[in-house]
């Protein structure tokens, strides 16, 4: 069909305003979330037509890796408005500006998604199908007004979010990892293991990482944990972050590595790079998936191996998550002192329970005593950090590993959150961290590598019902 007729079928669509599809028109199963009925642009045909113009009038150029960005967009947005002021359809000025930013957030960036990854105020943006589109915002899920133009138009973007870092994903290799360029991780699966379409899940990270300062604002931890931690990473204890999904263990994990001095070699080892240090001396390393025919993987595992043939002052892993945790421990009692990581787990025990499984899982046979005798010499601190019921984000525990009695690893908790404390009328948990009285068994350590704290950090700061 010539340009001239699609914008004419376009122009007969022009007084359209929604269309339900037959499968909305199901009734839906008890219990489940009502489908949201879909709204036709008027112009998505006039959108598409200019788009294909576009792109062909353009051409290589669109790839032209001598091209620079701002070249590049405002030879896009030029060409747009010469494509959009050449067509028949009457429109206002402001659906012609929003038609002209559309299409150029699809040419250059990634389409509908451009615009909810601009705005800062979204910590997550999660794609159910084409149409269902959720946002995180101050930790509460949103439905928002945005859309793909159909299950198409939604795969073309998640290829253009993994190729970008040689990553893929097809029926063959349905799931992958990625990140986009600011640092976001992205997950994303498709058919035949997406059942109802394809899924794409984006965390996004400010341009500006957060500091410990603001994790202080946000009452993720009060200003004496923030000291004690930053003793602790000064003084080269070798740190858990433990947590559920979206807990925040990884914004915790790029604050304390944020305490290392400047003068130490310091090696991340992540699935997905997202730590983001401003020290001078670091290495950061990435796992790879296996390639199409299941070869040339890089696991987490091999990358730890490898960083002690680095020279590393410090480790900092992204996430133990299988049998690479053997390897950390074994690094950790090694010399490598004041490593990082995190786990999945929901509480410090638990924490110890997922590393004790994850090392059986490298198939050494170890008896399970001497698993616990590694772990409780190698991890000296445990950070439980907690996504409450409010949306937020807090830590609600500062526990230290203190050694081994019988077959039992002893924990004792330096720092608890105060549950206690209930809510108020908004709903915000009410609790603090607060110190418990004991003092850590650590403190000679730290202070071996001239690190004092100070004594009035573990004075009680309130009743711990």
């Amino acid at each position: 069909m010539a340009l001239s007729d699609r914008l004419f079928a376009a122009q007969r669509e022009r007084n359209l305003t929604s269309v339900t599809t037959q499968e909305e028109a199901k009734p839906s199963p008890r219990g489940s979330t009502p489908p949201r009925r879909v709204t036709r642009d008027p112009f998505a045909d006039l959108k598409k037509a200019v788009h294909a113009q576009l792109v062909g009038a353009l051409g290589p150029q669109l790839y032209d890796v001598n091209m620079t960005q701002s070249d590049l967009e405002h030879q896009v947005r030029t060409a747009l408005q010469g494509a959009v002021a050449n067509t028949n359809q009457p429109m206002s000025g402001s659906d012609r500006t929003r038609i002209i930013q559309e299409i150029a957030d699809d040419i250059l960036g990634y389409g509908p998604l451009e615009p909810l990854l601009r705005d800062p105020e979204l910590n997550e943006v999660m794609v159910n199908s084409a149409n269902d589109i959720f946002v995180e915002r101050e930790g509460r899920l949103t439905r928002v007004d945005v859309s793909f133009a159909d299950e198409g138009h939604l795969r073309r973007t998640i290829d253009k979010i993994v190729g970008k870092i040689g990553r893929r994903v097809d029926e063959t290799s349905p799931m992958v990892d990625a990140r986009l360029p600011d640092g976001s991780r992205v997950n994303a699966i498709i058919p035949p293991l997406a059942l109802d379409g394809s899924k794409l899940t984006i965390r996004k990270f400010s341009e500006d990482p957060y500091t410990v300062d603001d994790l202080i604002s946000f009452d993720t931890l009060t200003r004496p944990a923030a000291d004690l931690l930053a003793a602790c990473v000064r003084g080269r204890l070798n740190i858990l972050v433990s947590g559920g999904t979206g807990a925040g263990k990884t914004t915790t994990l790029n604050v304390l590595s944020s305490f290392i001095p400047d003068d130490e070699r310091i090696v991340t080892i992540e699935d997905a790079a997202e730590l983001r240090l401003h020290q001078e001396h670091v290495l950061r390393l990435e796992s790879r998936p296996a390639n199409i025919e299941g070869k040339g993987a890089v696991t987490i595992r091999d990358l730890v191996r490898n960083s002690l043939r680095m020279r590393p002052d410090r480790i900092v892993v992204g996430e133990i998550r299988d049998a690479a945790a053997l390897d950390m421990l074994q690094a950790m009692n090694t010399g490598h002192d004041g490593s990082l990581s995190t786990v999945h787990a929901n509480s410090p025990r638990d924490a110890l329970s997922r590393v004790e499984t994850m090392v059986m899982m490298a198939g050494m046979d170890l008896p399970v005593k001497a698993i616990r005798e590694q772990s409780s010499s190698a991890i000296d601190l445990i950070i439980q950090q907690t996504r409450l019921k409010d949306g937020t984000r807090r830590l609600t525990a500062i526990t230290e590993v203190v050694g081994m009695e019988g077959d039992i690893v002893t924990l004792q908790d330096v720092f608890l959150f105060d549950y206690h404390a209930g809510y108020d009328e908004q709903g915000r948990a009410m609790g603090h961290l607060r110190a418990t009285g004991l003092r850590p068994r650590f403190l000679d350590r730290l202070s071996d590598h001239n690190v004092h704290v100070d004594p009035s950090l573990f004075a009680p700061s309130g009743a711990l019902r």
